[in-house]
């Protein structure tokens, strides 16, 4: 299966594996399973971090890799597609970096691993 993973989901992954459900701990160590981070959980990261408001055990670029290692992590880009499939979302979510991990997951067909309650609103598949 093919599984998009949202932000605080990589994050605890990182400093807090203990946050994660049961179920989503196994579908991230089945190897049959595909993971995927996009490039706006990073970009999100990254301006968190500048503003003090995220710290990781190690820098962001060295997390990343050693979860593309660990997990066979694979990082989803942004295309223009994802960005104009913003156009047609509920505005159920405000977080625009949330908006475009649900458009990229209705665009690619991922799951969504994650536990906030507003991308669940949306007609998406989500795993928790």
């Amino acid at each position: 299966m093919n599984f998009l993973i949202d932000t605080h989901v990589f994050i605890w992954l990182d400093i807090a594996q203990n946050r994660l459900s049961t179920t989503v701990q196994q579908a991230i160590q089945d190897p049959q399973n595909t993971l995927y981070l996009s490039l706006a959980s990073i970009w999100e990261m990254q301006i968190k971090i500048q503003l003090g408001k995220l710290h990781l055990n190690a820098s962001l670029a060295t997390t990343l890799i050693t979860q593309q290692q660990t997990n066979l992590l694979q990082l989803l880009p942004i295309d223009l597609r994802h960005i104009l499939a913003l156009n047609h979302l509920s505005p159920h979510h405000s977080d625009p970096f949330d908006r475009l991990i649900i458009a990229q997951s209705q665009i690619e067909e991922l799951t969504i691993i994650t536990n906030d309650r507003e991308i669940q609103k949306y007609p998406v598949r989500h795993l928790w």
